[in-house]
């Protein structure tokens, strides 16, 4: 297990959910580990199961859990939304709320999710960034607590039965990448035009998409942090090959759920409907969040997915798929 320096200070942090703020020094005596979130990020929800199950296991034994929220998209601002989701998410460990990137930069961390695991004595020992790993990173906990004098509950490691967003992605047949929808850091969009950018425009859709290629269709603006409906009936289509496609979206103007369809390679979805529509695609946008839109329960094939929203206001922000 490697030296990795000093576990460095959460006095950054804007605020606190689930506990005061704490310090290295008060946490003397206990394993650490920090854990960078942001609360729509698919990645990192695949990890939470593993998160709530050794904070159930090790916490009472010595191990604290420091999940450090650092916003990505502007509604991440939001402590009401953050407050919400972090309760709605089932994390009761503490949470040192990141709005200005201030432990992020202290850690000099550059990923969603990462984790930093700390010994009794404040050391870091050891690191992960992304999903994955967590025999490797359940051990090393285990390892640091016993070195702290721990007496373990059990030595067998903890087993999970994630559900919805939370189940792992079938990585074989994943192909399709996380894809933004605004200017910023788009891609695959098929009438990028920077004369468009933050004007609302009429789209009509092509006859086909080539694959990670994604269309809109009626009147939306493309501004530099999400693509924006404009007037009712809009739709956006993304050709993807995965299990799951989810959308990262919310209403623009609070307290306005906008009703929303899914059409699966212009049909219903059926059972291959995701977490957040129904069998006929029906859902609703009623906060800013990531909806799983399809999860498809057989072979994996390229297809096509639409959604029509009922109502303007609608701001997507980015696609992701598991």
């Amino acid at each position: 297990m490697s030296d990795e320096g000093r576990l460095p200070s959460f006095s950054r942090a804007t605020g606190w959910l689930n506990s005061q703020p704490l310090t290295p020094e008060g946490l003397r005596g206990r394993v650490v580990l920090v854990d960078f979130w942001t609360y729509t990020c698919v990645n990192w929800l695949r990890t939470l199961p593993y998160l709530r199950a050794w904070h159930e296991k090790y916490a009472e034994v010595g191990l604290t859990i420091v999940g450090v929220h650092t916003p990505e998209f502007g509604f991440e601002h939001d402590r009401a939304n953050v407050t919400a989701r972090t309760s709605a998410l089932g994390v009761r460990y503490p949470v040192a709320v990141d709005d200005d990137y201030g432990v992020w930069d202290d850690f000099a961390n550059h990923y969603w999710p990462a984790l930093y695991l700390a010994d009794a004595s404040g050391g870091l020992r050891y690191h992960h960034f992304g999903e994955g790993e967590y025999e490797r990173t359940e051990m090393m906990i285990q390892r640091l607590l016993v070195d702290a004098g721990a007496d373990l509950p059990n030595p067998g490691l903890v087993s999970v039965e994630p559900s919805g967003l939370e189940v792992a992605a079938d990585w074989r047949d994943l192909q399709s990448p996380e894809t933004y929808l605004g200017y910023g850091q788009s891609s695959g969009f098929v009438a990028e035009s920077a004369d468009a950018y933050d004007r609302s425009e009429t789209y009509r859709p092509p006859a086909s998409l080539p694959l990670n290629g994604w269309a809109l269709s009626g009147r939306w603006t493309q501004a530099r942090h999400a693509a924006v409906l404009d007037e009712a009936g809009g739709s956006v289509r993304f050709a993807f090959h995965a299990r799951d496609a989810n959308l990262v979206m919310g209403p623009a103007a609070d307290g306005v759920p906008i009703p929303f369809r899914v059409l699966l390679d212009g049909r219903p979805p059926g059972e291959a409907h995701g977490t957040d529509v129904d069998a006929e695609g029906r859902g609703l946008v009623d906060r800013q969040d990531t909806y799983q839109l399809v999860r498809q329960p057989g072979a994996i094939r390229d297809a096509l997915v639409e959604l029509r929203f009922d109502l303007p206001g609608l701001e997507a922000y980015c696609f992701t798929f598991g």
